[in-house]
């Protein structure tokens, strides 16, 4: 674990936390990393949030809400060709 001093600047209407290039290595993130920030008075926890595996996102699918097809719409150029729908 290593430890900086940073400094918080603003950004637009809020504030921004600039992590430079070593910090973000060795934390593993990258622009457009998801973390997870948690906040209490007198702290701030940034924690990567991993992204959830092919089965997590599985399980996690609900077939009652997103059941059947994906497009209620009719077969469009290849995909009516291919079934013979041109």
């Amino acid at each position: 674990m290593s430890t900086a001093s940073t400094h918080i600047s603003a950004w637009g209407n809020g504030l921004a936390l600039r992590l430079t290039k070593p910090m973000a290595r060795t934390a593993g993130v990258s622009e457009g990393s998801p973390v997870r920030v948690t906040v209490e008075p007198g702290r701030i926890v940034i924690e990567t949030e991993p992204e959830p595996t092919l089965e997590q996102m599985l399980a996690a699918f609900d077939l009652s809400r997103h059941g059947g097809e994906t497009m209620a719409d009719s077969a469009r150029g290849e995909e009516a060709f291919a079934n013979g729908d041109a």
